[in-house]
């Protein structure tokens, strides 16, 4: 059992009050970095009061579906970096999102660094946002691109526990792809989205599995219509800012950083906001799946609710007003 199962396996004990587990497998002095409204945690007392418990109280019978999990070495660091859902009957409020007594699927996107078997350093995406559209109080314009469950790997590859069983090679290729297309991106020449030549490095049925406010959107039409022509629209000098990690296990490759970008926002459409001329930063994490010579498929997590608090805009007031009226 990897360090991140043997974490999330004590979640039953931390309901029941016991701790022990959970602090075997992380360092008492642990940087716990989760999406807003809980935001950084410093130490594991932090990390269980302010977010594990709150978690499985909300979530009594809570069980951690892990769609991806890469392992793999980063400047010396051993890093593990994963997506998929918590998923449990949502019995109590979670960080204020009202409680429906049904099956929640909670999307997750994390990265994690190692030292001595445990886990010192951790960045976890959570989908507030979607998880506020299944409670029926989403305080945003509808996204453009589906709203539905993200859909794992079409491969149904995507759990690896030891990256050095694997080709060295094909990661090193992947890494090659992926860095190649995201130095397309910084190609555009501010007017033509076709200055991209994204056809050079995505599959013709590419899909891009965004998070809650944005959606998931197929192919290169649909990517550039239901998300990057709104957003490079909103932040035409967006940027990489920096990079936590970069590993690969094969055809698969996660990046991502706290904060990944940064930009401003100088114009509108994206979420359907006026600009804010607000320089923001950007809590990104991305993971690829490379098929051959070309990406197929994209899951990134945008800790939306953190860009919009930057703009002034809390959406967990918005909800709870919502949740007030309704």
């Amino acid at each position: 059992m990897n360090l991140l199962d043997q974490l999330y396996s004590n979640l039953g004990a931390v309901q029941r009050g016991d701790n022990t587990g959970v602090r075997q497998c992380v360092h008492e002095d642990v940087r716990w970095h989760v999406a807003h409204p809980v935001n950084d945690l410093a130490g594991s007392e932090q990390l269980i009061n302010e977010f594990l418990q709150p978690l499985v109280s909300a979530l009594p019978d809570i069980e951690r579906k892990p769609f991806i999990h890469l392992t793999g070495e980063d400047s010396g660091q051993h890093w593990i970096d994963g997506t998929g859902y918590f998923t449990g009957t949502f019995s109590k409020p979670l960080f204020g999102i009202p409680a429906t007594g049904k099956t929640l699927y909670l999307r997750y996107t994390e990265m994690v660094r190692i030292e001595n078997d445990q886990i010192v350093e951790g960045y976890l995406i959570l989908d507030f946002l979607d998880a506020m559209r299944q409670a029926g109080v989403y305080p945003l314009r509808a996204g453009l691109g589906s709203s539905e469950l993200m859909m794992p790997p079409s491969t149904m590859d995507g759990i690896f526990d030891d990256y050095k069983t694997l080709s060295a090679e094909a990661g090193e290729t992947s890494i090659r792809l992926v860095m190649d297309m995201l130095d397309c991106l910084r190609t555009y020449d501010g007017e033509h989205l076709e200055s991209m030549k994204l056809a050079d490095f995505w599959h013709p049925e590419f899909m891009w599995y965004g998070p809650g406010g944005i959606g998931t959107t197929r192919g290169i039409s649909g990517f550039r219509e239901q998300h990057q022509g709104p957003f490079l629209n909103a932040f035409p000098d967006r940027d990489v800012d920096h990079h936590a990690n970069t590993i690969a296990c094969g055809n698969y490759v996660a990046t991502g950083g706290w904060p990944h970008m940064h930009g401003t926002h100088s114009g509108s459409g994206w979420l359907g906001l006026a600009p804010s001329n607000r320089q923001l930063s950007l809590r990104v994490m991305d993971i690829w799946r490379r098929e051959d010579d070309l990406l197929r498929e994209n899951w990134v997590a945008i800790d939306i609710p953190d860009m919009l608090m930057q703009m002034d805009i809390d959406v967990f007031a918005k909800m709870k007003t919502i949740n007030t009226n309704r």
